[in-house]
């Protein structure tokens, strides 16, 4: 009877966590989710696209780096509207749009990164 009450337990604890993960998967905004579909599309640049999220001036932002040496990084609010380019380009400084990203950015997370070889 224990090893029936355990197991249970264990099915429900991983279910529970299941549902967790998938929840979280759901919550990327469209535009992010249609940039992976872009970027699986084509070839794999070097170094490999990666989209992150960062807390920046209290709300979310997607960062999207740069498919190679000399492009601008792009920068999205939640609501999918390009906001910038914090770095990249010639410079290395972005558009010059938004000079304080790298030290007011917070909460860094890895979305996406193109893994294909």
């Amino acid at each position: 009877m224990k090893k029936i009450v355990l197991a249970s337990l264990i099915i429900i604890i991983a279910l529970s966590s299941f549902q967790k993960k998938k929840k979280k998967a759901a919550v990327l905004p469209a535009c992010v989710q249609t940039l992976i579909k872009k970027f699986e599309a084509e070839k794999v640049q070097n170094p490999p696209r990666s989209i992150y999220s960062y807390t920046y001036k209290s709300k979310t932002v997607y960062y999207v780096t740069a498919p190679c040496c000399d492009f601008f990084t792009d920068l999205y609010d939640e609501n999918c509207n390009l906001i910038g380019h914090p770095d990249g380009g010639f410079t290395g400084k972005g558009d010059m749009k938004m000079p304080d990203f790298e030290k007011e950015k917070s909460n860094e997370k890895l979305i996406w990164t193109d893994s294909r070889k």
